[in-house]
């Protein structure tokens, strides 16, 4: 048995040395800035959609909303505690993925992969539409302009985002306190009023309650219950986020989870309590939210307040999607199912790709529902459920596995926890599928097999490259370096520098069309050549049609199947401009002959670049 000993001034297992971006990551304060607006802001529309389901019922039904809340608050409590096992058992991120893939198989951890990756992107989209949609609210004759505005909010999260998680934690901090203490201050109020201290938000709108229905069946509950777990949606990203927090990070995430469900529930709690208190009915044209500010504070400057603050949480809360999905890309890059630029990570810890990827397709969505919210609603929050409950059953296997103290418990909470979100999902699927749902159901397997395809053409290179074998004992070949030049300059000379420095043979090579012109510049070439007379020889190539690349390739091959042995390497001299703009002054005639030998022969290609300043 060895003792490992940490060596005199080592930093501890735990800890990692210094100067490693430590000060680009989140603490658990910054965290909860920066990954939970979506399940912050989601109480902006979680009570509203129980209340618009059980409105069907009438009065009667509207009786129902503290107990359905109730539930939807106690599955919280079983998510916060799964996931803050997740975060634990799964440090490198990745939430329902990562555990898939150690419990459940690849395929299901795909799935998982898949569902999260569309509500992400479905929720950067749904927020910034959303924000907009309660500022065209206030502001009517903005109402044209919103896709504009919407891209615009997008290109401003992008663009904190690019410059590190911390910088957006910073931004959004204040933001999201000040909408967590509105609600908490609009609760607190509400509960020592008997009666609303006002109606007028609502006052002249048409009411959405049923007239005439009093009965309250178990399915009406069950789609209250599963629309009201929109609210839900965000509480997973802090799981999927892990490496993004400073060491110790499992401590800090886990922190920043339990925070997290504490504020939500007690404001989704508080907020249902205010709506049985008030017996709010929906209208339509007024959120419920804005008519619960209007009752417990007043239609004063506190009423303004909560809304503008409401709008802009809405529309910052896309900053979720923007923590966690490239920590997810990254981990998906990593296992060679997507390409390995997304787990590329450049200063500030940023996963820029990642990071612009999603900017890009939440672009092109709102693009395509011109900035309309109900146009991707329908869409929204599925996926999550998928991935809470894969992410539960796989943690129901991690504790069978392990089989430490009290895994019985743990497994039938996460078990519990997994048959209602797993409802949850069929419910929501089942009730949205005609509005839209359908496109996820065809989205998640396109997904998969995507990545599948990318983890196939990953495993097709690696095993050409024979990667995770040791190779055999490298030798030297004959190497013969082929130039293509077209006239005589510095560049050339350059380019025969450079060949002969690489390989045992040089040979400089050039195109000859039999128009006239391209005769008499073949003829003063040779002729100039053999003046300057640098040891190399100048072999012509004539070609009958107005091709560059097709003769040399063809050149380039004969003579490997001529030589067998040799080393062939092909150094293409161009000319690099001191101005990015001077590029579009070359002919390009690089690029051409570099295409022409990489699709047709196995040469080495060297392009060699040439600074002007």
């Amino acid at each position: 048995m060895s003792v490992l000993t940490a060596e005199p001034g080592a930093a501890p297992a735990d800890e990692e040395p210094p100067d490693t971006g430590e000060r680009h990551r989140l603490t658990a304060v910054t965290g909860l800035a920066a990954l939970s607006l979506d399940a912050m802001a989601s109480v902006a529309y979680g009570p509203e959609a129980i209340v618009l389901v059980l409105a069907a019922a009438g009065a009667h039904g509207l009786g129902f909303t503290l107990p359905v809340t109730l539930a939807i608050a106690g599955l919280l409590a079983v998510l916060v505690a799964s996931y803050r096992q997740v975060i634990a058992a799964f440090p490198d991120g990745g939430g329902a993925y990562a555990v898939a893939r150690t419990h459940l198989g690849a395929r299901t951890s795909l799935v998982a992969a898949a569902s999260l990756v569309l509500d992400y992107v479905l929720n950067a989209a749904v927020a910034v539409t959303a924000g907009v949609a309660a500022l065209t609210s206030a502001f009517p004759e903005l109402y044209d302009d919103r896709l504009w505005m919407c891209l615009a909010v997008l290109v401003l999260i992008t663009g904190v985002n690019l410059r590190g998680i911390v910088e957006s934690a910073r931004a959004f901090i204040v933001p999201t306190a000040v909408f967590v203490v509105s609600i908490l201050i609009l609760i607190a109020v509400g509960l020592f009023r008997s009666a609303p201290v006002s109606t007028a938000a609502a006052a002249g709108h048409a009411s959405v309650v049923a007239d005439n229905a009093t009965t309250v069946g178990a399915l009406l509950l069950l789609k209250a219950f599963a629309s009201g777990c929109s609210a839900l949606t965000g509480v997973e990203a802090l799981a999927n986020s892990v490496p993004s927090f400073r060491v110790p990070r499992v401590r800090r995430a886990q922190r920043a989870e339990v925070a997290l469900g504490a504020v939500l529930g007690v404001m989704l709690i508080g907020l249902s309590v205010l709506i049985s208190r008030f017996h709010l009915q929906p209208v339509e044209g007024v959120t419920v939210l804005a008519q619960l500010a209007d009752a417990s504070l007043g239609h004063n400057w506190a009423f303004y307040v909560i809304q503008f603050a409401t709008m802009i949480l809405l529309a910052l809360s896309a900053n979720t999607s923007f923590g966690g999905l490239p920590v997810l890309l990254k981990l998906l890059a990593r296992d060679n199912y997507l390409p390995h630029v997304f787990a590329l990570k450049a200063d500030r810890q940023v996963h820029r790709h990642g990071v612009l990827t999603l900017a890009a397709v939440s672009a092109a969505l709102l693009v395509f529902s011109g900035g309309d919210t109900n146009t991707l609603v329908p869409l929204f929050a599925i996926g999550v459920f998928i991935g809470f409950t894969v992410a539960q059953v796989g943690m129901v296997r991690h504790w069978r596995g392990e089989r430490g103290r009290g895994w019985r418990g743990k497994a039938l909470l996460n078990g519990f926890g997994a048959v209602l979100t797993g409802v949850s999902a069929v419910v929501v699927t089942a009730t949205k599928f005609e509005e839209g749902a359908w496109l996820i159901v065809i989205a998640v397997p396109l997904l998969v097999a995507a990545f599948e395809s990318v983890h196939r053409a990953y495993a097709r290179i690696g095993e050409r490259l024979g990667l995770g074998r040791i190779p055999g004992p490298p030798h030297r070949d004959r190497s013969l370096v082929i130039v293509p030049v077209s006239n005589l300059s510095r560049l050339t000379c350059e380019a025969l520098n450079a060949a002969a420095s690489l390989g045992d043979e040089v040979r400089a090579v050039t195109v000859c069309h039999p128009d006239p012109e391209d005769r008499a510049h073949a003829h003063a070439l040779a002729r100039d050549w053999t003046q300057w007379n640098p040891g190399v020889p100048l072999i012509q190539l004539p070609s009958e049609r107005r091709a560059l690349g097709r003769p040399i390739a063809a050149y380039v091959g004969e003579t490997a199947a001529a030589e067998p042995g040799t080393r062939v390497t092909v150094l293409i001299p161009e000319v690099e401009p001191d101005r990015l703009w001077q590029r579009v002054l070359q002919n390009q005639r690089g690029a051409v002959v570099a295409h022409a030998v990489r699709q047709d022969t196995d040469a080495v290609i060297c392009r060699l670049r040439f600074r002007i300043s």
